[in-house]
C-alpha cells in the first residue's frame, strides 16, 4: 500500500478492524476452554486436593503469557504484526488436543505453556495492530472493542463447555470447540489480516522522534513514569484478582454442592459482564479522562470479591461477578488507552508488551499466593486477602497517576 494511501482511524480502517476484533474474539474463546472445567478435571480425573497444585495450570500459563507478551511487543516492532500473529495461531493447535487426551496433570501443564505463548502472541498483536490502525483519536473505544471481543467470547465459551461436559462428559467433548477456534483463527490471520506496521511510521510523523533502549523502555513503563508505571501495577493486580477468581471460585462454588451447569453461569456472568461493558467504558475514558475510571474500577473489583467472600447464594455470587465484570471493564481497555496516549509511537508497541508482563504475571502470582493462602487459612481468607490488595491497588492510582486525555 503506498504511504500516501495510509489513512488514521477507526473509520478509514473499519474492515481490518473489524476482522482483527473476529480474530480476537477466537483468542479469548481459547482461554473460555479451561474456565469452567479444569479445576474440576483436576479434582475428579486426578485426585488433585491441595489448592496450589490444582491451581498450577493458571501459574504455567500467566508466566508463560507475560513473558510471551514482552517479547510479542518487541518482535512485531522489528518482523511486523502479522507474522507474530500467525506464530501465535501455530502454537495453539496442540492445545486442544493436549486437554482432551492428558493420561497425567503434567500434560494440562503442557498444554497450558503452549496456551500461554499463543495467548500472549494473538493478543498482543491484536491489540498493537488496532492501537495502530486508529490513531490517537478513538484509543479507549477501539481498545473496549477488542477486549469485548475477547472476554464475551471467554464468557460464552467458558459456558459453553460447563453445558457441554453436563450433557456428555468432561473430556473430550467440551474440547471439540477449540479445534474450531484454531482453525478459524488461523484461516483469518494467514489470509485476511493485514500488515499495520505502516501506520506507525504514518503516525510518527506526527510526534518528534524519541529513541529509548529497552531498558530505558522498560524502566518508564515499570517504575519512573508515573504514569505508566500506575498504569502496570493496576494491571498487575486486576489480573492477580482474576487469576484468583478463575481458580477458586469454581472451587468454592463446587464446595457448596452447585453442579457444573450452575458453575458455568456463574463463571460466565463475570468474564460476559466485563466484556460487554467495555463497549461503553472505553469511549467514556475517550470523553471524560482515563484515571478516575481505572480508581473506582478498582474499587468496585473489591467490592465484588468482598461480596463473593461474604455469601453463600447462587444470586450474592452473580451479583458479586456482576461488580467484579463492571470494576474489570472500567479499568482493562482503559489501561490500555493510557498507554497509547503517554507512549511514543516508535516505541508503543514495547510500552505495551511490558505493561503486558506485568499484568499477565499478575495472573501467576494471584493463583499462588491464593492458593497458598487457601491451603493453609481457608478459601474465604484468600479471597478477602485478595479483595483487600485490589482497594489498595486503587488508592495508589488515585495518588500517583495523572489524567492523559487532554481535551
Amino acid at each position: 500500500m503506498p504511504q500516501r494511501d495510509i489513512k488514521l482511524g477507526l473509520k478509514e480502517n473499519m474492515g481490518q478492524f473489524t476482522l482483527l476484533v473476529f480474530i480476537n474474539a477466537f483468542v479469548g474463546a481459547m482461554i473460555g476452554l479451561e474456565r469452567t472445567i479444569l479445576p474440576k478435571l483436576a479434582a475428579e480425573e486426578f485426585g488433585m486436593v491441595a489448592k496450589t497444585a490444582i491451581l498450577s495450570f493458571i501459574v504455567v500459563f500467566g508466566f508463560t503469557k507475560a513473558l510471551t507478551n514482552y517479547l510479542a511487543g518487541r518482535l512485531s516492532d522489528h518482523y511486523g504484526r502479522k507474522k507474530i500473529l500467525i506464530l501465535g495461531w501455530l502454537f495453539a493447535i496442540p492445545v486442544p488436543f493436549l486437554l482432551m487426551w492428558a493420561p497425567s496433570w503434567n500434560w494440562v501443564l503442557f498444554a497450558n505453556l503452549f496456551l500461554g505463548i499463543s495467548q500472549g502472541l494473538t493478543w498482543s498483536t491484536t491489540v498493537i495492530m488496532k492501537i495502530d490502525l486508529v490513531g490517537p483519536k478513538k484509543r479507549g473505544f477501539a481498545m473496549g472493542l477488542n477486549e469485548f471481543a475477547g472476554y464475551f467470547a471467554v464468557a460464552i465459551s467458558a459456558w459453553a463447555t460447563g453445558f457441554i461436559a453436563t450433557l456428555y462428559s468432561v473430556r473430550p467433548e467440551p474440547f471439540y470447540l477449540g479445534v474450531v477456534y484454531v482453525t478459524l483463527g488461523l484461516i483469518l490471520s494467514i489470509f485476511f489480516a493485514k500488515e499495520t506496521l505502516q501506520h506507525v511510521t504514518q503516525e510518527s510523523k506526527q510526534h518528534e522522534k524519541l529513541i529509548f533502549s529497552q531498558k530505558e523502555i522498560f524502566l518508564k513503563t515499570s517504575f519512573t513514569d508515573k504514569n505508566l508505571s500506575s498504569v502496570s501495577q493496576a494491571g498487575f493486580v486486576n489480573n492477580l484478582n482474576d487469576g484468583m477468581a478463575w481458580g477458586l471460585f469454581p472451587i468454592l462454588f463446587a464446595s457448596l454442592n452447585m453442579n457444573l451447569t450452575q458453575i458455568g453461569w456463574l463463571a460466565a456472568i463475570y468474564p460476559a459482564s466485563w466484556g460487554i461493558l467495555q463497549l461503553f467504558t472505553g469511549h467514556l475514558s475517550d470523553l471524560y479522562g482515563r484515571k478516575w475510571l481505572i480508581v473506582w474500577g478498582m474499587w468496585i473489583q473489591a467490592i465484588g470479591i468482598a461480596i463473593t467472600a461474604l455469601t453463600s447464594q447462587f444470586s450474592l455470587f452473580a451479583l458479586g461477578g456482576l461488580c467484579l465484570g463492571l470494576g474489570t471493564a472500567m479499568v482493562y481497555p482503559t489501561l490500555l488507552a493510557t498507554i497509547g496516549d503517554v507512549a511514543h509511537p516508535s516505541w508503543r508497541a514495547s510500552s505495551v508488551g511490558i505493561y503486558r508482563l506485568w499484568r499477565d504475571s499478575g495472573y501467576a502470582i494471584g493463583a499462588i499466593l491464593a492458593g497458598l493462602v487457601a491451603d493453609a487459612f481457608g478459601l474465604r481468607a484468600a479471597i478477602w486477602l485478595i479483595a483487600g490488595i485490589t482497594f489498595m491497588s486503587g488508592m495508589f492510582v488515585m495518588v500517583r497517576q495523572s489524567e492523559t486525555v487532554h481535551h
